[in-house]
């Protein structure tokens, strides 16, 4: 597969030739020293591959012309996770696992310990920054599909409206949480079959409140544990999110 990639995403599935926005652009030709004749994959997000050749090199609006495309399939098991938002930059590296993962949706979650406080602008704004990190880190790892990054949702909306989702897990520090593992050989047994949909929700740092544990639980998720040590919020969203991958591929 060629080293570079490009995203364009909306194009045509029949498109002969793309021409590509100019961030994409500057990033193909400048950054990445494109010039005409060079193959590039670009792709929609949304599954959707065209393997091109660069016919005009420019930095605003690069063309390329498409040799074929292909439309990619999706992975067995829908993997959305909800996630607190961390302080710092951790929410980046965490999207950036979660799409290396194969993620179909992150959603960033406010909670009664989350130390990042968002009006509507920055909101905005931090929002378009995980899209834009889910994006390279799509074109870095060869991932076809770009997961869904919507606005932050508040906990309790989130929980009153879930996502749909054939298995609903939460991650938690509290007594009686059961193995990841033991919560997924259960689906088996229950439906022969792994799920195809399923939602992880994780706590920023300092996880969630005994109330919010408690609203989650009556709102249909299980809690899980990833093991006896503590580990960061960074470290349960990509550790559940590959094994969950793992078990149900």
């Amino acid at each position: 597969m060629p080293d570079l990639r490009a995203h364009c995403p909306h194009a045509a599935a029949a498109a002969t030739e793309l021409t590509l926005a100019e961030a994409e652009s500057h990033h193909l030709v400048t950054v990445h020293r494109a010039r005409a004749g060079d193959p590039v994959i670009a792709f929609d997000g949304r599954g959707r591959e065209w393997t091109c050749t660069v016919a005009t090199p420019d930095r605003r609006a690069a063309v390329l012309r498409v040799a074929a495309t292909r439309l990619a399939a999706p992975l067995p098991c829908a993997l959305t996770l909800a996630q607190g938002i961390p302080k710092g930059g951790a929410m980046e590296d965490i999207v950036r696992q979660a799409t290396e993962l194969g993620a179909a949706a992150v959603i960033p979650v406010l909670t009664a310990r989350t130390e990042v406080h968002l009006d509507g602008e920055r909101a905005g704004r931090k929002s378009e920054k995980w899209l834009q990190t889910a994006i390279e880190a799509a074109k870095q790892c060869g991932n076809p599909f770009v997961p869904a990054v919507p606005p932050p949702i508040a906990l309790a909306n989130l929980l009153a409206a879930p996502p749909a989702a054939e298995l609903r897990l939460i991650a938690s520090l509290h007594s009686g949480a059961r193995p990841l593992r033991a919560a997924l050989a259960d689906f088996r047994a229950a439906h022969g079959r792994p799920p195809q949909s399923a939602l992880w929700l994780v706590g920023p740092e300092g996880d969630f409140t005994p109330e919010e544990m408690a609203a989650a639980t009556a709102a249909g998720f299980e809690p899980v544990t990833l093991g006896p040590l503590v580990l960061r919020c960074v470290t349960a969203a990509t550790c559940a999110l590959g094994i969950l991958q793992h078990e149900t591929g």
